[in-house]
């Protein structure tokens, strides 16, 4: 395979990470603060990948590569949390308490719709979300690198 179709692979592979997100929110499981710390890398291996199509060289795909392991080792961060293998972030957690909230969003009876990052809200195969994206982040990652090293020692990078 080519540089660019490798690269056209790993930076759509976000795009499908990226959108299956966005429809997952559509459809009624809206996302945690660390489900959208996962999409920031994901949008930049986009822009990313845009660019090395355009630029030739190895730089950008390990650009790419490291945008798909943030995004991988968030997921299994997340993932950790989700499980009680590790604490999370109190301010997404069951320790997070109310701080977060004012007195009016406390009485009020349709208050805001509060998202924890330490609850599994959809699994399959006994995976969440954010292992599903960790585990896909991962082989991007790799795409990418593979992508790079299609771009070393050769200055024509088709």
């Amino acid at each position: 395979m080519t540089r660019n179709i490798l690269i056209l692979m790993a930076a759509g592979g976000s795009a499908v990470l990226l959108g299956g997100a966005f429809i997952f929110q559509l459809i009624g499981y809206p996302p945690c603060a660390m489900c959208l710390w996962q999409r920031w890398p994901h949008a930049a291996a986009i822009v990313i990948g845009t660019l090395a199509l355009l630029i030739p060289g190895r730089v950008l795909p390990i650009f790419g590569a490291m945008a798909a392991a943030i995004t991988g080792a968030i997921g299994v961060y997340h993932s950790g949390v989700e499980r009680d293998w590790w604490e999370g972030p109190s301010s997404c957690t069951g320790t997070g308490g109310l701080d977060g909230l004012s007195g009016t969003d406390l009485l009020a009876i349709e208050g805001p719709k509060v998202v924890m990052c330490d609850q599994v809200s959809w699994e399959f195969l006994t995976l969440s979300m954010a292992s599903w994206n960790a585990l896909f982040s991962f082989a991007l990652m790799v795409l990418w690198f593979i992508a790079a090293s299609k771009a070393a020692g050769s200055s024509r990078t088709a």
